[in-house]
């Protein structure tokens, strides 16, 4: 699976690196054969990407297989009554965000390759646990116990792809792992369908699904831990000269120091720079809209953005306009008769639906992009992609029995997260390209961020060459 790639480099550049495993001249003066360079991504697109995708859609089989259950017998059998179902949804997002940030630590110290599958065996067991559940405590116990094990996954499948593709090439990896969530969300009920349809054992039907999906997680982890490479310079399919080529396509496009030791006080920096506070405020804008809906049209115009950001080099545009597809979807939905006007409100409800997934995929991106201190990367992502998530608490509790079909809490709620996103991102871009003309101007040369090479803005803007990738 050839993604494309982004194998010229900018002339002109002086490049000073710290090189950690191989010589300075050896790396620092080699120039990358196309050709070459091809065939490493190649290599990574086959091994890695597959991989994580398999994993992030057990991820979020694990993740919403309660939602499933309820369509089952699960309220009746664990004797839940009032508002304790939306408590055991919600309860969910709060150890998520609150083990995210030590979690990410632990990723970068110990390698995303082998953190990652522990945390999915970690959360194949918190599935398997629920078969022992018989009532409303020990089924908040276990959702605690899976948001705990669940909450740095995303962020670090998003740090560990930024160390073996260039900024140019991430966002579509990215979304191609993302859009296993919408698949996840089809093929699960397509599984609880027919598992529900189970008669004979002594389980309920319910706890079946959740023994066969926590039964494949678990197995998946162990293959997952085997498999998956280290590092970029560290891969046994490849070559001393790929892993050379490898290294190289990092230190220029994507990271100042390759595979830099864990220091948490180089980290914590990047909370210092306002652009993190309006990102962790934007992620916040999108995410009430994507916990409430998600269908396959999602995973669509996800990988539409994705892809095309990409082959343009631009993020905010593509986030603008994830969040003005959702903003509109709902507008049209809030506005039309859904008994007598289905035929809109069903467009209505796809459009929705464009805008729910890209602006957080492709935001996480961006702001990787930005960020060439692995460090600090590892530490906003794992921050971010959960406080997001946090919202999941409030698009439980906003869709009111009494409002349907309409729903006009949660549209009107929705619709406002998603039209500040989209002014947010506008603004932050524009913000970013004024700031960028001021950087020509001060020292006189006109310069894009794929100019300069990544290991000369470890400090982030603080550095005289420092480009924003817009």
């Amino acid at each position: 699976m050839m993604l494309g790639k982004d194998t010229k480099l900018n002339q002109g550049v002086q490049n000073v690196v710290e090189i950690s495993d191989y010589s300075e001249g050896s790396i620092q003066d080699m120039t990358i054969d196309p050709v070459l360079e091809e065939r490493v991504v190649r290599k990574f697109d086959t091994r890695i990407i597959p991989i994580l995708a398999v994993m992030y859609l057990f991820n979020s089989l694990d993740k919403s297989n309660l939602g499933n259950a309820k369509t089952s017998t699960l309220v009746a059998d664990l004797h839940l009554k009032g508002s304790e179902y939306n408590t055991l949804v919600a309860i969910f997002f709060v150890p998520y965000v609150l083990t995210a940030p030590f979690l990410g630590i632990m990723g970068k110290k110990y390698g995303p390759s082998r953190v990652l599958p522990v945390m999915m065996f970690c959360f194949g067991i918190c599935t398997l646990s629920i078969l022992g559940v018989h009532n409303f405590g020990g089924l908040f116990a276990a959702r605690c116990l899976l948001g705990m094990s669940e909450s740095a996954f995303f962020p670090l499948v998003i740090y560990y792809q930024t160390t073996f593709y260039r900024r140019g090439e991430l966002a579509r990896r990215l979304a191609l792992c993302y859009a296993a969530q919408s698949i996840a969300g089809a093929f699960g009920g397509l599984l609880a369908f027919g598992v529900f349809r189970i008669t004979a054992g002594s389980l309920p039907p319910w706890k079946y699904l959740f023994a066969i999906e926590g039964s494949l997680t678990t197995a998946f982890s162990f293959f997952a831990f085997w498999y998956l490479p280290y590092s970029a310079t560290k891969c046994s399919f490849l070559t001393d000269e790929k892993k050379k080529i490898a290294f190289r396509r990092i230190q220029i496009d994507s990271s100042s120091v390759v595979d830099e030791p864990f220091n948490f006080r180089e980290a914590v920096k990047i909370l210092k720079h306002p652009t993190s506070w309006v990102i962790l405020h934007r992620d916040l804008s999108g995410s009430t809209a994507s916990i409430s809906i998600a269908i396959l049209a999602c995973a669509v115009m996800l990988l539409i953005l994705a892809f095309s950001s990409d082959h343009t080099r631009l993020r905010f545009p593509f986030i603008a306009a994830g969040f003005l597809f959702t903003f509109i979807g709902f507008v049209i939905y809030a506005a039309v008769d859904v008994t007598t006007q289905i035929h809109v409100a069903y467009f209505a409800c796809f459009m929705m639906t464009w805008g729910t997934s890209a602006p957080s995929v492709i935001l996480d991106v961006w702001y990787n992009n930005n960020i060439a201190n692995e460090n600090r990367r590892m530490l906003l992502t794992p921050i971010g992609v959960p406080v997001a998530n946090m919202m999941g608490v409030l698009s439980s509790e906003i869709f009111f029995a009494k409002e349907a079909p309409k729903y006009m809490t949660a549209l009107t709620t929705t619709a406002g997260f998603g039209g500040v996103g989209f002014l947010l991102t506008l603004a932050l871009g524009a913000w970013m390209i004024m700031d960028n003309k001021r950087r020509d101007k001060r020292q006189g040369v006109v310069m894009l961020a794929k100019d300069v090479p990544s290991e000369k803005f470890r400090d982030g803007p603080a550095a005289a060459d420092y480009r924003w990738f817009l």
